[in-house]
């Protein structure tokens, strides 16, 4: 997993093993464009849209989506759509199945930043579950696996509930104020298209 902290107090948060699985998809694309132009020649690139396919799914999937932290909102950088929620509209922080951002209306999950399966929660240590925002703790002090600081959604929450408890504590946010502010959603319609396009392409060379 990584963090990386931006001008302006903005952190970006990215999953170590997307960066991992997205160049695994170039590898796999590159390796096959290698190959192609060994057998057929220049010629032989008309049959390449599936792995120009892959690279693409590999930069929209696993590279391009993040969680940031910035000073006026959390912004989920999702494969479809980003999505921007004001401080101000946020009412708790969920990692049941990842990171969560809930707000009066909705809730909006981050693709950047899943919860742990079976194998991430039992290798968590007891640093694990210390020094946590406040916010993070339940009953008797029990953290949910999805929260544990070794985790991707526990990363990312711990980011956010961070910055939270900042504002909330220099008197930055006003209660009563979360039914009222709009939480932005654009659909990214750019790469939708090129990925149908794309998709398109490729159904083209398999099938005709």
């Amino acid at each position: 997993m990584s963090a990386k902290q931006h001008d302006a107090g903005v952190s970006i948060f990215t999953a170590r093993s997307s960066r991992w699985l997205a160049g695994l998809c170039w590898l796999i694309a590159a390796a096959g464009l290698v190959l192609t132009l060994a057998s057929h020649g220049v010629a032989g690139l008309w049959s390449v849209w599936p792995l120009l396919l892959l690279a693409y799914a590999g930069w929209a999937l696993f590279w391009h989506p993040a969680v940031i932290v910035a000073e006026q909102d959390v912004v989920l950088r999702n494969p479809l759509r980003t999505i921007s929620v004001p401080w101000a509209a946020l009412v708790t922080v969920d990692t049941k199945h990842a990171l969560t951002l809930v707000t009066p209306g909705r809730r909006y999950v981050a693709w950047a930043a899943p919860a742990p399966g079976i194998l991430g929660t039992m290798s968590a240590r007891r640093e694990n579950l210390r020094n946590l925002p406040e916010t993070t703790y339940g009953p008797a002090r029990s953290v949910r696996p999805g929260d544990l600081s070794h985790t991707d959604s526990g990363q990312a929450a711990r980011l956010v509930r961070d910055r939270w408890e900042r504002k909330s504590a220099d008197g930055s946010l006003l209660a009563g104020e979360a039914e009222t502010t709009p939480v932005h959603v654009r659909w990214n319609w750019l790469q939708i298209a090129a990925g149908v396009v794309l998709a398109a392409a490729s159904a083209a060379v398999v099938y005709l």
